[in-house]
């Protein structure tokens, strides 16, 4: 699944806190800031631990405030090995 959000999403631990949710779940991808001020990330394994992970980031870490989330499904995205904050 690739996922978008938008909000405060940058500068508040984001991408570090999606990785520890990543990790803990078992979840792989990849988490990056884009230059509109969002956060992008492709959530790939059991669906019900990506959804877990996503549960979570839709209220972000502490000092993120995740106003929209898009989701899109993608069915032939080359499989990733471990998760990773990406540029």
């Amino acid at each position: 699944m690739r996922v978008v959000f938008r909000g405060r999403v940058q500068g508040v631990s984001f991408r570090a806190a999606t990785l520890e949710k990543a990790n803990v779940h078992g979840v792989e991808g990849w988490v990056r800031n884009r230059s509109d001020g969002s956060v992008e990330a492709l959530l790939q394994g059991d669906e019900e631990e990506v959804r877990r992970v996503l549960d979570w980031a839709r209220l972000g870490p502490p000092l993120a405030e995740v106003t929209e989330v898009e989701e899109e499904t993608l069915d032939l995205y080359p499989r990733q090995e471990g998760f990773r904050i990406t540029d």
